[in-house]
């Protein structure tokens, strides 16, 4: 059974009403702690919040651990297979039971007082458990176990007792979802690696971030001068037939580079000189045309940034989760994926990939980073207090599936987010 524990301690009374407008946000936002603190309640305790993939605990007694807002949680498969969210809280005295990343275990050891846990948070062990006063039952005292729901090997959980399904809450980016899982290339997705950083500014700065394209060229021109020609212009979309979508419930879909939106579609289109070598070292592996053109073609990740409200996106080709740490501090999580049971120069060249651009010596974060962190500093300066998110506000169009969406260098995946997030605080 799921237990459930909304946490709802030292939530502060905060009126953030006028705060969110349809064309622009208070730089409060980023600054006010009283409002950081309700965002933990209000925002991730009360939603599905991705906490990883069924890659990264494929076998029994593998696990990882995350967070849900503030809150540390266990991601744990068990003895039957079945994968169990827990709180990461030993049920005597509150310490972690868990503080590595990721890997493999027996059982979860309290390292205070030696409580121990099964893989399916049940406690097991109490030393000297004769000394406790009255009478002590292990089954009243399991690590809590949260909800979860998956979709497409993606793992959310959920602090709400009430929360809808995950399927209704995801609606509209299911779709993109499935579409972003494409890029094993006839592979089933699975995480090759990930790092960690934190930057100074605060969470909602880089929610906007992951569907913004209109900084592209002038934060990431050092990226583009990297590239070749023809892959230059591949990036060069600000012009092109690109689009923002809002999916619903604070989700967002931004669309770069049409042609890579399905890489199950135009498999005969020419190989780009970048994967040429690529294409010929798999000929020489033994590899059929047809698998050499579905690789290539998913190589290089797919031609959109997804957007899942409060904390994760699909980002072309690797996951980009955000986490709370203060009013002024966010980690990232970037998780590089490939194809489980791909040929290794398909999973290595991914790496590279994502080396060059999202790593942590790649050209993306660094750059990323910085304009960020001057965002939040900037935010202090002068009397206008107001970020503005209005750009493509007056020429929003219907998407085929029936949403709003605007250019490619519109601003209407923040507007998405703020209008859930709006909801949310002032429910």
């Amino acid at each position: 059974m799921t237990e459930n524990h909304t946490c709802r301690r030292n939530v502060p009374d905060v009126d953030i009403t006028g705060l969110v407008q349809e064309d622009r946000v208070h730089s409060s936002l980023y600054s006010d702690p009283t409002i950081f603190q309700a965002e933990l309640d209000k925002v991730f305790n009360n939603t599905w919040v991705w906490v990883g993939h069924e890659s990264e605990v494929p076998d029994t007694g593998s696990y990882k651990t995350a967070h849900i807002g503030k809150q540390p949680v266990i991601v744990s498969r068990d003895r039957k297979g079945e994968i169990h969210v827990l709180l990461n809280r030993c049920r005597h005295r509150a310490a972690t039971v868990c503080e590595g990343k990721r890997g493999k275990t027996r059982s979860f050891v309290c390292p205070y007082h030696g409580w121990g846990y099964a893989l399916d948070g049940e406690l097991r062990a109490i030393p000297k458990a004769d000394e406790y006063d009255g009478v002590m039952d292990k089954k009243d005292f399991p690590l809590v176990r949260v909800r979860h729901e998956t979709y497409n090997g993606m793992i959310f959980a959920t602090l709400k007792e009430d929360m809808i399904p995950l399927s209704d809450f995801l609606g509209g980016a299911k779709k993109w979802m499935d579409l972003f899982m494409k890029q094993g290339g006839g592979y089933p997705i699975k995480v090759l690696g990930d790092h960690r950083f934190r930057f100074p500014g605060n969470w909602k700065i880089q929610l906007e971030n992951t569907t913004d394209a209109y900084h592209f060229p002038v934060v990431h021109k050092s990226f583009v001068s990297s590239l070749d020609a023809q892959t230059s212009q591949v990036f060069d979309f600000l012009d092109g037939d690109g689009f923002v979508e809002d999916l619903g419930n604070g989700h967002s879909v931004m669309v770069m580079i049409p042609e890579l939106v399905d890489l199950e579609d135009n498999l005969d289109a020419p190989i780009p000189d970048r994967f040429k070598d690529f294409a010929a070292e798999l000929a020489k592996e033994g590899k059929d045309e047809a698998e050499i053109k579905r690789l290539v073609r998913a190589v290089g990740g797919s031609g959109f940034n997804l957007n899942l409200f409060p904390n994760v996106a699909c980002s072309m080709a690797f996951f980009r989760v955000l986490r709370p740490i203060s009013v002024e501090e966010t980690e990232i999580h970037h998780v590089a994926i490939g194809g489980d049971g791909a040929p290794a120069s398909f999973n290595q060249l991914r790496m590279r990939l994502h080396e060059h651009f999202q790593g942590p010596m790649g050209f993306g974060t660094p750059d990323d980073a910085e304009a960020w962190e001057r965002v939040q500093k900037g935010s202090y300066a002068g009397p206008d207090e107001w970020i503005l998110v209005n750009r493509g506000q007056s020429k929003l169009k219907t998407s085929a599936d029936g949403n709003v969406a605007g250019a490619v260098c519109s601003e209407t995946g923040m507007r998405a987010a703020y209008r859930k997030y709006l909801a949310m605080m002032t429910a």
